[in-house]
């Protein structure tokens, strides 16, 4: 397939040099003046654990392509939009008019109802998925990051199409385990409500790397993500659904947090999940943060946890003092 990678971000750049070393024609989306900036090449350091456990360590430089135009006459297969939660609805109404007969990949979280989210982007030219993979790029422009074996997609009701089917088997074909998701809405704000729990945690200390092997640290974060559940449900989630997701909030946290500390200390693909999010001015903890408080606001749910936390995200920048 031929493929555009919107953007050059951690997710953008894991993902297309998986789907390039499987065999794929990948360019990426930039804005008018940054590939002169980036250069023609990503300098990579990451942990693959698709087929090792303890992962296989890739450094070195990778060669890309990027475009700064995207006519509506391209010839592209796939467009993998993955962007932060907060710039989702730009980049959307960026896209709507340029797709062509692409298929696009809604590729990370949303906070906002999803069919609605979109805009204009033809639903039935749309395949769902969420990244397992995370990093960051270092001020040494070094991208660090894991990539772990598999990736989720989902539906919201209906089986998947035609174009749904042949993106899963593109990624499949790259080396990933697919797993589903049939209710894709609940699961995403599932996942959203337990970023936001750590991620408040993070802000408090300075990043989300400051928690890495912190027991007590990690169990407040847990029981704030806990105590979103009820907003979820306000939301209309069905919590039956997803009993599988929502497993480590019923387990008591003098258990799970112990054993989530131990993980993101000594097991090498989820500690440096954790340690390559050091950046403590990064906006989307914050962006997080302050919308799902903003949601159990406007519904009458009580975050007491959530709402403690608020001074470390209410402002713009680094966390008050």
């Amino acid at each position: 397939m031929k493929v555009l990678m919107f953007g050059r971000g951690v997710i953008a750049t894991i993902y297309g040099w998986a789907l390039e070393r499987a065999g794929h024609d990948v360019e990426f989306y930039v804005r008018p003046g940054r590939a002169a900036a980036y250069g023609d090449a990503i300098d990579l350091d990451l942990l693959d654990t698709r087929r090792r456990v303890r992962g296989q360590r890739i450094a070195g430089k990778w060669p890309v392509r990027y475009r700064e135009t995207l006519a509506p006459d391209h010839d592209f297969d796939l467009i993998v939009l993955s962007v932060p939660h907060h710039r989702f609805t730009e980049a959307a109404a960026f896209l709507a008019p340029r797709i062509g007969n692409a298929t696009v990949l809604v590729f990370g979280n949303l906070w906002a109802e999803p069919l609605t989210a979109i805009g204009d982007l033809p639903l039935d030219q749309l395949a769902w998925g969420f990244p397992q993979a995370g990093g960051s790029f270092g001020e040494d422009g070094v991208l660090r990051g894991t990539v772990l074996p598999s990736v989720v997609f989902g539906t919201f009701g209906p089986p998947p199409t035609t174009r749904e089917r042949a993106v899963r088997r593109m990624f499949r074909d790259a080396g990933f385990r697919l797993r589903e998701q049939p209710d894709f809405r609940g699961w995403l704000w599932i996942h959203f409500v337990s970023g936001a729990g750590l991620q408040a945690q993070g802000l408090r200390l300075g990043s989300l790397s400051k928690l890495a092997g912190a027991t007590a640290d990690l169990r407040e974060a847990l029981r704030t993500s806990r105590e979103l559940l009820p907003l979820l449900e306000a939301r209309g989630v069905d919590l039956k659904r997803h009993r599988g997701s929502l497993r480590q909030f019923h387990i008591p946290t003098w258990l799970t947090a112990p054993a989530l500390a131990w993980m993101t200390a000594h097991f090498a693909p989820v500690r440096m999940s954790f340690e390559t999010h050091s950046d403590p001015e990064a906006q989307e903890p914050r962006e997080t943060c302050r919308d799902v408080l903003a949601e159990a606001r406007r519904l009458g749910v009580a975050t007491p946890r959530l709402e403690a936390a608020e001074p470390n995200f209410a402002c713009e920048g680094k966390r008050k003092s």
